[in-house]
């Protein structure tokens, strides 16, 4: 099926301001990595580690119809076309700005420590319904995602729905001024990325910028449960905004009145802004439970079905890399891989273990967790670390591995009895813990990206002849 038109050519020149001899192109797909260019689509090669000037040639070559660039390229095929421009980074900016300037879509904008992702994807799925919907791949949150994503914006997309992450402060104003929410949410304020923070309360305060793009009459959703709630309604004043919390809070306009938790999802009984709605959450875990509230908060917001939305909802899953659950079959049996190898935070990693004990494990199986090093948490890592001891405690997790020079702290605190093995790098610890899981067990990896624990989960997906899914 033919794909449709994203950009004409005249109007990628006008959005740039690029110099482009012939204009009477178009394309159906904006990429700045010649590895995903597909047939039709634009090339922006953006200057960063590496210089994607040097893949213009590559991605001409898997297809490419155009290239933005800001260097001469030797070489160029015929019938391809180059956009040349002063800086391709400010250019993919445009692009963006001019298709925000254009649509008609109700704009949804997600920030918080943890969460992002997975709101993010579950709005996707309840706006679905009701409409045309776009929005952030992955994890597109940073100062290349956000304006890529929305130079990708289809034009007759009715919903878009934007992530916007941070690690510094002062990040976040000018992807949300370039976005211009009609609905920005803060899921929670935890303390990650402390090493580049004063606060915790420096931290929301830089969560609280996402409140200044918002459009006029606006929409803020902010976490009616976390100590910041009124630091971050501040902000939202200051930008005019409706406020509306989410939470158990009994002040909290999107309420949860009622869950059941369990192995595989939760049932839910929740006030929705004046509209009560019944309905299941396919990913298990109460935080998933706490996303839910504040994406159907916005889904009401931005006037999409209630309804619709919330029979959408059981069919979400966690994304991958945020608890993802594959099961395991290696010759008959069968055992759980929780995927929780993206990111962690002290929050986001109680959080998991929580959801770790509500898991069932099969005949003779344990809940065993295998937990890497959390970063960017500052002078106070190693009480994060080692405070761990009692969720771990509490969740009655049977078996704990540890990787990671900061993880040290929680093997220290651990009884003997639930120790696993301790290495330096999840690459010491890899092969015990696939040769020491068994069949029923359920087994949570998680750690920060840069702990590399996702090595830890191929391999225990590699143990079995076939993955049977969720």
């Amino acid at each position: 099926m033919a794909k449709d038109v994203l950009w004409t050519g005249e109007e990628i020149k006008q959005a740039t301001g690029g110099s482009v001899t012939d204009t009477s192109f178009h394309v159906t797909g904006v990429t700045i990595d010649s590895r995903e260019v597909e047939a039709g689509d634009l090339f922006v090669a953006i200057e960063g580690e590496r210089d994607g000037h040097d893949f213009v040639a590559d991605a001409f070559a898997k297809g490419a119809v155009a290239a933005i660039v800001s260097k001469s390229i030797a070489g160029i095929p015929p019938g391809v076309h180059l956009i040349e421009v002063g800086n391709t980074l400010t250019a993919l900016e445009a692009l963006g700005t001019a298709r925000r300037a254009s649509s008609a879509a109700k704009i949804i904008a997600v920030t918080g420590s943890a969460g992002k992702t997975s709101t993010k994807e579950a709005l996707c799925a309840c706006l679905a319904p009701s409409g045309k919907t776009h929005g952030s791949v992955k994890s597109f949150n940073n100062h290349l995602g956000v304006p890529l994503t929305l130079a990708r914006m289809p034009r007759d997309a009715a919903y878009g729905v934007f992530e916007i992450g941070m690690n510094h402060p002062g990040e976040i104003i000018p992807l949300t001024k370039m976005v211009r929410p009609h609905v920005a949410i803060v899921t929670t304020v935890q303390p990650v990325h402390l090493e580049f923070f004063t606060s915790v309360d420096a931290i929301a305060d830089a969560k609280g910028e996402i409140f200044a793009g918002l459009e006029p009459g606006g929409t803020a959703l902010i976490n009616r449960d976390i100590p910041h709630y009124g630091r971050l309604a501040a902000f939202a004043t200051k930008a005019a905004a409706r406020i509306l919390g989410f939470g158990e809070h009994e002040a909290a306009e999107i309420r949860l009145k009622n869950v059941v938790l369990q192995p595989d999802g939760s049932s839910v009984d929740a006030v929705i802004n004046g509209e009560d709605l019944l309905y299941r959450v396919g990913a298990p875990g109460h935080h998933m439970v706490m996303n839910s509230l504040a994406a159907l908060g916005a889904v009401q917001a931005v006037g999409a079905d209630l309804a619709l939305a919330g029979l959408a909802y059981a069919t979400t899953e966690a994304a991958e890399g945020r608890g993802r659950r594959h099961l395991v079959d290696f010759g008959g049996a069968t055992f759980t891989v929780v995927d929780e190898s993206y990111n962690a935070n002290p929050a986001s990693m109680r959080a998991a273990i929580d959801t770790l004990s509500a898991a069932e494990p099969g005949p003779r199986g344990r809940r065993i967790a295998v937990l890497g090093d959390m970063l960017e948490l500052g002078e106070n890592s190693t009480t994060f670390h080692a405070d761990l001891v009692q969720p771990l405690d509490r969740a009655g997790i049977e078996l704990v591995f540890c990787a990671g020079p900061n993880m040290a702290h929680l093997w220290e605190a651990l009884p003997p009895t639930r120790r696993g093995v301790y290495g330096q790098s999840s690459a010491d610890i890899v092969d015990v813990v696939r040769g020491e899981v068994r069949a029923g067990d359920v087994v949570m990896i998680k750690g920060s990206l840069g702990s590399r624990m996702r090595p830890i989960v191929d391999a225990l997906l590699a143990r079995g002849q076939r993955e049977l899914g969720d």
